[in-house]
Formats: structure tokens, C-alpha cells, sequence
């Protein structure tokens, strides 16, 4: 099994479409904004607001609706926006974590918890699902960036927990109060990396049938289509053969 990865995978051919992208860089522009208005709209001087810009690059966000995101926020936009997470379970028994950011929460929570009942799954309280993942730092690279025992000791110079090296790429985790300070350094040894952000990292996984997995999918992308829904994470594990079929 090499699931670990699989979930990125889907992610990133659903980001090269084009109604996806627009979307993408509309969630990414509301973080941008908000992480501006809670601290200082320098991200040098504002660490979340410096990897808000860095994951915005990363998806080749144009700098000026990255600019013009920070900009908002010293206009007073994002002053109502809440940061929200609801938890449950989606088809198969799979733990879901949904990250919202919205301006009206009574509105987001019906859409969600609609969502789960109309697609197998149900929504619990906070706290439900979030015991079975640990929140981390994850910095990803392309894999020409170095060899394995390279990007390893890069990673461990900079302060990283743990890397996940295949032909894929490396993926690197850190304590999630150490994500800034790390990527830092890093950038510094290795370059620019393909993605840097908070993550909420399975600590134990469900396997899917092709039927499963085909109905957590759906669940999945119909949470994302919405405007308020940042984020979705999913504790799911898929055989190569069922992925195959999935991407057929």
C-alpha cells in the first residue's frame, strides 16, 4: 500500500482544472486577508501571514491578488470572518475534519452538516474525530530537489520530525509551532518548496473499497465547492488497484 501520497495526488489533478483553480485562489485570498488582519500586513513580520503567501505562490496565485488580499485587510475586509472546524464521519466509517472561515456561521454549519447527511456520513461535535489525527507542519518538495539522504539531513539540520521520501517527491513534517522557523531554513538549503502549510496528519487510517472510496470522494468535492469551506481532511487508506480505477 502507498496511500500516503494518494491524497495529494487527487487533489492536485483536481487543482488543474479550471473552475478548481479560480476557486483555489479565492480560498487562498480569504486566508491571505484574514491572516493580514490578525497580525501585521508585512508577512515578514507576520509568520502565518508568511506562509499564507508562500502556499498562495506555491498554487501560482498572481502577486497582484496576493497584494491586493493584504490590501483588503488594511480596508477592513475579513473583519467578520470566523475560523470554524467541524468534525464526523463520511461513508466507510472515515473520520473528516472541515475547516471553514466564514462570515455567517448558522449558514456554514446547516451546508455542512447537510452535506454529511446527504452523502452517507454524519456530523458530530468538536473533538469527534480530531483524537485520531495530530496537527503538523508538512513542507513538500519535488523530487529532483536532492537525493533521499540529502533531503533528510537537510530536514533534520532545519529542526524537521520526520520526512516521507519516494519518486513522487519528499514530503517534510514539523511541529506545527515550528512550520515557520523550519520552511525558513529550508528555503535557505533546498529552495523554494512546492507547498508549505498546517496539516492535520492521520494518526491511524480506514481502508476503502472502490465503492468507498468513490463516495467519500464525492462527499469530499461537494464540501470543497463550498465558498466557506477552506480545507477537508480525511483519514482514508486506498490500494493501488482501487486508486487505478479511481482515476480511470
Amino acid at each position: 500500500m502507498a496511500g500516503h501520497s494518494k491524497w495529494a495526488n487527487i487533489q492536485h489533478r483536481k487543482g488543474r482544472q479550471d473552475a478548481a483553480r479560480s476557486k483555489l485562489f479565492s480560498k487562498l485570498s480569504k486566508e491571505i486577508t484574514v491572516a493580514a488582519k490578525m497580525g501585521d500586513p508585512d508577512p515578514e513580520k507576520n509568520p502565518r501571514l508568511r506562509l499564507a503567501v508562500k502556499e498562495a505562490k506555491s498554487n501560482s496565485v498572481p502577486k497582484d491578488v496576493i497584494e491586493r488580499a493584504i490590501s483588503k485587510s488594511q480596508a477592513g475586509d475579513g473583519d467578520d470572518y470566523e475560523e470554524i472546524r467541524y468534525e464526523g464521519y463520511g461513508p466507510g466509517g472515515v473520520a473528516v475534519i472541515v475547516e471553514a472561515m466564514t462570515d455567517n456561521r448558522n449558514r456554514t454549519a446547516s451546508t455542512v452538516r447537510s452535506t454529511f447527511g446527504k452523502h452517507g456520513g454524519n456530523l458530530g461535535e468538536t473533538g469527534s474525530v480530531s483524537f485520531m489525527f495530530e496537527r503538523k507542519g508538512e513542507i513538500v518538495y519535488a523530487a529532483d530537489v536532492g537525493d533521499e539522504d540529502t533531503v533528510m539531513l537537510a530536514a533534520i539540520e532545519a529542526g524537521a520530525e520526520d520526512v516521507e521520501s519516494s519518486e513522487e517527491g519528499h514530503t517534510i513534517y514539523t511541529a506545527d509551532t515550528d512550520l515557520n522557523e523550519v520552511s525558513t531554513a529550508l528555503e535557505a538549503d533546498l529552495g523554494e518548496a512546492e507547498s508549505t502549510k498546517l496539516i492535520w496528519k492521520p494518526t491511524t487510517t480506514t481502508e476503502l473499497d472502490l465503492d468507498g472510496a468513490q463516495k467519500l470522494m464525492r462527499l469530499i468535492e461537494v464540501l470543497e465547492d463550498d465558498d466557506d469551506v477552506q480545507r477537508v481532511t480525511a483519514n482514508f487508506e486506498i490500494s493501488d488497484e482501487v486508486m487505478e480505477q479511481l482515476s480511470a
